[in-house]
């Protein structure tokens, strides 16, 4: 068989996939069109975010069996129509659950800290204690929303922090324990200091966070995602910042990122965006929560063994 790499990955992936007995060509540098062409005649695909993979893709693939996208959302393939063509569609969550999990503390610390702003202004040689005086994690209440692979690693690590844990997941069930508490979204409204999206990007989910939602909650909140970034309106987002019913965000996915996840699309003047970029009440970093070189590794890794056993069967 023979697999087509149209995204470069951790070298793992093709040696596991060559140690296996597959032949892999490695044409990471094709565009659309000569990916179009050329996948007719392979029988698996390796992407990451560059590429959609469409109904009319799938359609001029007959001998198309296996797509492996190393990372953790599936929202650039047409899964649907995979599933109908018996195409089997792997991921690899678990390869980047940790990076993601510290990445959101990393950055609610820093938020909660003003460490952005204390550190640009120690540079600049101002020394200012109390005005950067911080909060501490312990005590509050953070709600996370979805307990997948992120959303259960995010809050495996704030179990240190002694703060309470409630967490909000429309599909999993019986997961509660003494220290981790499943609720209703009425119980994250009435309670959260902080809220973290942990959700794939759906139907259902775009757009989750908007000025309905967030009105909703009875004190003012922090949030942070990591997640997609069209799971947020910025418009709304900056309205709730400016006043203070949102006291901060950590963003380290953005609404106006390009499919591939390598820009921000800011060709026209966006008053919401640059609100956001020169906001110290927002930490932002450039959609690297799950991208660290141990993931680059783990999740090039599970791909490659998911793919094995998808071929194999």
């Amino acid at each position: 068989m023979r697999i087509l790499f149209a995204d470069n990955n951790h070298p793992i992936l093709e040696e596991t996939l060559i140690a296996a007995g597959f032949e892999c060509d490695l044409f990471w540098d094709r565009t659309t069109k000569e990916l179009q062409e050329i996948l007719p005649s392979y029988d698996a695909l390796v992407i990451r975010s560059r590429f959609k993979i469409t109904k009319d893709l799938l359609d001029s693939c007959p001998k198309l069996k296996c797509i492996g996208r190393v990372g953790a959302g599936m929202e650039n393939i047409d899964v649907e129509t995979a599933r109908i063509k018996k195409i089997a569609c792997v991921n690899a969550p678990e390869g980047n659950r940790d990076a993601v999990g510290e990445h959101a503390i990393g950055m609610l610390l820093m938020l909660l800290n003003n460490l952005k702003k204390a550190d640009s202004e120690v540079r600049k040689n101002i020394w200012l204690r109390a005005e950067n005086r911080g909060f501490e994690i312990s005590g509050k209440t953070i709600g996370i929303i979805g307990y997948g692979n992120m959303g259960s690693s995010f809050t495996s690590k704030l179990l240190g922090f002694d703060c309470k844990l409630l967490v909000y997941d429309k599909y999993k069930r019986g997961f509660s324990t003494n220290k981790v508490l499943q609720v209703d979204m009425r119980e994250l409204y009435e309670e959260c200091d902080i809220v973290s999206l942990h959700v794939p990007l759906t139907r259902e989910t775009e757009y989750l966070v908007n000025s309905d939602f967030i009105k909703k909650f009875k004190k003012p909140i922090y949030i942070i995602n990591t997640a997609r970034g069209k799971c947020l309106k910025t418009s709304d987002l900056v309205e709730n910042l400016i006043s203070g019913k949102v006291k901060g965000a950590c963003l380290d996915v953005l609404e106006y990122e390009t499919s591939s996840f390598e820009k921000v699309e800011s060709e026209e003047k966006n008053s919401d965006l640059e609100y956001i970029l020169n906001s110290d009440k927002v930490v932002l970093s450039p959609h690297i929560a799950g991208w660290t070189h141990e993931s680059n590794y783990k999740m090039s890794k599970v791909v490659a063994e998911k793919m094995v056993k998808a071929l194999k069967n």
